[in-house]
């Protein structure tokens, strides 16, 4: 069974994610990533194990004990949340879905547009 450094290293390297594209989709500095991937390095919250887990595609118990299969396979796929999950309105689920197809450096420029509107 591997250890959780290498589960966390072999589920990036599936996706072809750097340490640094793998932080921006958990929302980590690149050194945390680096940190987690170490023998001795300091470990994932759960909810980050989560996120890790979510982005890679690979199974949660997998990535947190080493237990069960590495991916999901498609019968287990979990629902996936809607913009009108959250969204009060259209117009709401719209402003979503397109600012969830931004960058994370876009989103934060949009989200202070949004915020200077409001003020």
């Amino acid at each position: 069974m591997f250890t959780m450094p290498i589960r966390i290293r072999q589920c990036r390297s599936s996706v072809h994610f750097s340490q640094a594209q793998l932080a921006t989709h958990v929302g980590v500095g690149r050194s945390a990533v680096a940190q987690w991937e170490r023998p001795q390095g300091a470990s994932p919250s759960v909810d980050h194990l989560a996120r890790i887990a979510e982005v890679t595609g690979v199974r949660f118990e997998w990535l947190a004990t080493g237990r069960g299969a590495m991916h999901l396979q498609d019968d287990e796929r979990e629902p996936t949340l809607q913009a009108s999950d959250f969204a009060q309105d259209d117009v709401e689920a719209r402003c979503l879905q397109l600012l969830r197809r931004l960058p994370d450096r876009h989103r934060v420029m949009a989200c202070r547009i949004v915020e200077s509107m409001g003020r």
